[in-house]
This record gives structure tokens, C-alpha cells and sequence, in this order.
């Protein structure tokens, strides 16, 4: 038994996705964020900063560290963070001279935060992905029943007839638009340090923030470790998503209950009613459409860092963030699915 649904032993048949989920796994964090560590490492190498002979060790020492979970675990409930613990245990795994110059000059968010971009970046590029195969599954149905009559309705009443094709393109036009944005979409470097002045780094820092960007593939910018408008933007875009996944679920689930206008393959089955088929990934859709509409706010609400970091702000995210990515990543695989599964749409 969970405490989230997106990972429960049989509600995640529904709502889970095992290819996203792999992404916000505490191996895959780690993975991450022991990348920074070894793409700093070799930053202030490079520079003159530290030794070259100890960003060497470093990046040899991350390759092959095992981190002891269970530590972080208890570490973590002290520290707030996982980063202290996972760089003292990384720094006994370098051992040496070069011990002392892992983290140099970083901090906690730093991290934390670009294991977050690393991750989301790859996440996203699945996403457009998956944007772009509902799209072709909505044109494929254009051509096929785009020319059939539907009945238009305003206000929930019939109004005049309509052209499949106009529906359709109702469902598609959101949908393209989201893929472009998502394929433009930045994912920038988290570096300031203790502060966000980048202190222990004088003048090379802005070149080693650079070379420490370019190295893990993420954007060049200052510090927004309290600007949190990246994570905001994203989080807006996912809710968008999935908020036109849901008017397309409300749409096929009202010409479902109509009954004559579309067939679908796939329904649900009634532990009551034998006769039913009930439109499961429709209705999901719309669930995962206010999901998102309400967790929105919560990300809004951590906008507001203050001073330096927050504390407070910043743990708001990790609660909110993954089950915002998870639902937009279920939503995408519910429409996909759901698109394939219309037989029929309007009427001749």
C-alpha cells in the first residue's frame, strides 16, 4: 500500500507510468546529481580552480559510487536536504588530498535543483514525443471520419450540426501548439553557491558556471535559486497539457453517453452491469485535468522564496512537482491510447 496513486500496487494500472516514473526515482536523482559533481569537478579543473589531478579523482569516484540510501534517509530527516550526507559520503569514497574539493564552492540547491533540470529535460523530450504521436492519431482520424456530421452543442444543449473535422481540430489545435513550446523549452543551470554570489569562485565564475552548463547540456544562467519561474512555466505548460487532454476526455465521454455518434474500443467493464462499457480513459483525462489545475496553485504558492532560499518554498516543490509530471505523463499515454481506440465518430 501507497500513499500516492501513481505508484500504487493496482491504482497505478490506471493512473502510473513506469517509462516517467523511472526519471523522479532516488536513483536517478542521485545519478543526477552526482553528474553535477563530476561536471564541477571538471569545470574548476579546467579553469585552474582545483587540481586537475583531484577533478580527475572525482569524476572516477562518481562513476562508480554506490551511495548508502538508508544513510541519506536518516540523514536527510535531520538536514532537510540529501546533499550534505551524499557529499560526505562521496568525499570518503575519493578519499585523499582531492577529498576537500568535491562540492567546492557549491551548494545544496545547486544539485538538487540541476538534477532536477537534467531530469526534467529528458522528461520533456519524451513528452513532445508522445504530444506528437496524439496529434498524428487526431489527423489520421480527421481523414477518416473528418467529413461525418457531428451535432454541435453550446452550453450543453444541441445547437447546429457540425463537421467532425471541427471537433478534431478543437482536440489538435491546443495540442500542437504545446508541442512547440515544449520543443523550445529551456532547462537552465543551478549554480550560486552558499548565496547565489558564486563567493568562493572570484572572477572565473561565470566561465565555470558556463563550462559546468555546457558539460551536463543544460542552459547558461545566473542563479534563480529564489526565481522560480523555470519550475513555475513548466509546471503551467503541464497543467495546460493536460488541461486540453480533459476538454477532449469531457467531449468523448458526453458523445459516449449520447451513444450514437462515436465507438470505442476498450471500455470499462461494471461489476453491476454486464451490458456497460464505460469510458475509463475519458473520464481519466478529465481527473487528471483538475489534478493538475490544483496542484498549480500549490507551485504558485512556492513563488514566493524568501530573502536568499526558502526553505519552506523550496520542499513545497518536491511535494507537488513530481505528481504534477506523473499526472501530464499518464494524461499523454490516456489520449494516445484513447485516440487509437475510436472505431467510429459522427454520422454520414
Amino acid at each position: 500500500m501507497t500513499a500516492s496513486a501513481f505508484d500504487h500496487p493496482f491504482l497505478s494500472g490506471l493512473f502510473g507510468d513506469d517509462e516517467i516514473s523511472a526519471y523522479l526515482s532516488a536513483d536517478a536523482d542521485i545519478r543526477a546529481m552526482l553528474s553535477f559533481e563530476a561536471a564541477l569537478a571538471k569545470a574548476e579543473g579546467a579553469h585552474g580552480l582545483i587540481p586537475q589531478r583531484a577533478a580527475s579523482r572525482i569524476a572516477e569516484a562518481c562513476r562508480g559510487f554506490t551511495a548508502d540510501i538508508a544513510g541519506l534517509k536518516v540523514a536527510t530527516a535531520a538536514d532537510g536536504v540529501v546533499v550534505p550526507d551524499l557529499v560526505t559520503q562521496l568525499r570518503r569514497s575519493v578519499g585523499g588530498e582531492a577529498a576537500q574539493y568535491v562540492h567546492f564552492g557549491a551548494t545544496s540547491q545547486d544539485a538538487i535543483d540541476t538534477s532536477l533540470m537534467i531530469r526534467l529535460k529528458a522528461i520533456v523530450f519524451l513528452f513532445s514525443g508522445r504530444l506528437d504521436a496524439i496529434v498524428r492519431a487526431l489527423e489520421a482520424l480527421d481523414r477518416q471520419f473528418g467529413q461525418n456530421s457531428l451535432m454541435g452543442h453550446t452550453r450543453m444543449q444541441a445547437a447546429i450540426p457540425i463537421a467532425v473535422s471541427d471537433r478534431l481540430w478543437s482536440w489538435r489545435a491546443p495540442l500542437e501548439g504545446y508541442h512547440g513550446r515544449l520543443g523550445v523549452q529551456t532547462f537552465p543551470i543551478q549554480f550560486g553557491g552558499a548565496a547565489g554570489t558564486l563567493d568562493r569562485l572570484g572572477g572565473k565564475a561565470a566561465d565555470i558556471r558556463a563550462s559546468l552548463a555546457q558539460e551536463l547540456g543544460l542552459t547558461d544562467e545566473p542563479q534563480w535559486q529564489n526565481q522560480r519561474a523555470p519550475i513555475a512555466d513548466l509546471a503551467n505548460l503541464f497543467s495546460l497539457i493536460t488541461g486540453s487532454l480533459g476538454k477532449m476526455g469531457q467531449d468523448i465521454a458526453l458523445l459516449a453517453q449520447a451513444g450514437g455518434e462515436i465507438e470505442l474500443a476498450g471500455g470499462g467493464r461494471s461489476s453491476a452491469m454486464v451490458h456497460k462499457q464505460n469510458p475509463v480513459g475519458a473520464e481519466t483525462l478529465v481527473a487528471f485535468s483538475r489534478f493538475n489545475a490544483a496542484q498549480l496553485s500549490a507551485i504558485h504558492q512556492a513563488l514566493v522564496h524568501e530573502q536568499e532560499r526558502s526553505g519552506a518554498a523550496w520542499t513545497l516543490e518536491w511535494l507537488v512537482l513530481p505528481q504534477m509530471v506523473m499526472a501530464t505523463a499518464g494524461a499523454l499515454r490516456l489520449a494516445r491510447e484513447l485516440t487509437g481506440n475510436i472505431l467510429r465518430l459522427g454520422g454520414s
